[in-house]
């Protein structure tokens, strides 16, 4: 079942991830910090609920987090009248398919400097876009800049325990809206 509309009424409709199912959402969202996580959190239960990415799912929304709050801050520079739109596909074993598209002006990621060269390490920009790539299998960009496609395929078949919003590893905190503040909180994770 494809699901549409925007974030604030499918998070209504859909609050139950249903496990094994297959998972497509087309939703968009004000340019508004406070929306970042809450999004994420919801679309990533509805990821994890599917099962399409057994083992990867922190991987997932850190690349998802990076791909929201780029579009947000550096597309549409916090303007509360653009829109994020996110498509979301996965569906069992298949892995998961998404696409964050902004309404900015675009950039040419060719142009983004290396974030782990020596005269780049105190920079503030660059990071989000090494750390999708990290942690997906693939990542573009597409229309001038404004897309970012990124997939992943399902991770090996192991005996890990079920994702839970509360056991990130790492978690993008705003603390004031500014266009290339990065604020990362690192947690030890704990297994049962």
């Amino acid at each position: 079942m494809i699901w549409v509309g925007n974030f604030k009424s499918l998070r209504l409709a859909l609050h139950t991830p249903r496990f094994g199912a297959p998972l497509e959402v087309h939703t968009w969202l004000r340019s508004e910090i406070g929306l970042i996580s809450p999004f994420v959190d919801w679309l990533m239960s509805l990821i994890a609920g599917s099962g399409c990415v057994r083992g990867k799912e922190e991987l997932v929304e850190l690349a998802l987090r990076e791909a929201v709050s780029n579009a947000l801050l550096h597309g549409n520079r916090i303007d509360a009248r653009k829109l994020v739109h996110v498509r979301c596909c996965c569906e069992g074993s298949k892995g998961v398919f998404i696409i964050v598209r902004d309404q900015g002006l675009g950039f040419d990621p060719n142009n983004v400097p290396n974030p782990l060269a020596v005269e780049n390490l105190a920079g503030e920009h660059g990071r989000g876009i090494h750390l999708m790539k990290l942690a997906m299998d693939e990542v573009s960009f597409e229309r001038q800049g404004t897309e970012v496609r990124m997939r992943t395929a399902s991770g090996p078949r192991q005996e890990i325990p079920a994702w839970r919003p509360h056991d990130r590893i790492a978690r993008r905190l705003v603390s004031r809206p500014s266009p290339g503040v990065r604020v990362l909180e690192l947690r030890q994770r704990r297994f049962a």
